[in-house]
């Protein structure tokens, strides 16, 4: 049995907590019975993550022309991992996956960004 102490506002809190969970629930029965006509929805559709070989690894930072140490820096990695992906021990995945997909769509990302900047 779990004790939650009492406290002033904490019946009200948690009322008013499973009132507001209860409509939405309500709300999104009501919607997919399709009686909730004029509600606007936003359809999303996320792409998969693509595959990063070791030569797409390195063309895509020397594109960006970066060392493997300010690459690893700029990626949140390792320079190990960085040298891994682009000898093919291993390949990047998730969060890594999707920043080299930008990267390769906006190779000024990083600076625009203000993750890394460039001087003379």
């Amino acid at each position: 049995m779990l004790y939650v102490p009492y406290s002033v506002g904490y019946n009200n809190e948690m009322s008013d907590l499973f009132k507001s969970i209860k409509q939405g629930l309500n709300e999104a029965i009501e919607y997919e019975r399709g009686n909730l006509p004029n509600v606007k929805i936003d359809k999303v559709v996320v792409t998969p993550i693509n595959t990063y070989t070791g030569a797409k690894v390195k063309e895509i930072r020397q594109h960006i022309n970066m060392t493997q140490r300010i690459f690893a820096e700029a990626l949140g990695v390792s320079v190990k991992t960085v040298e891994a992906w682009e000898a093919g021990k291993n390949t990047p995945s998730g969060c890594a996956s999707r920043m080299l997909e930008l990267l390769e769509y906006d190779n000024k990302l990083l600076e625009r960004c203000a993750i890394v900047a460039r001087g003379n």
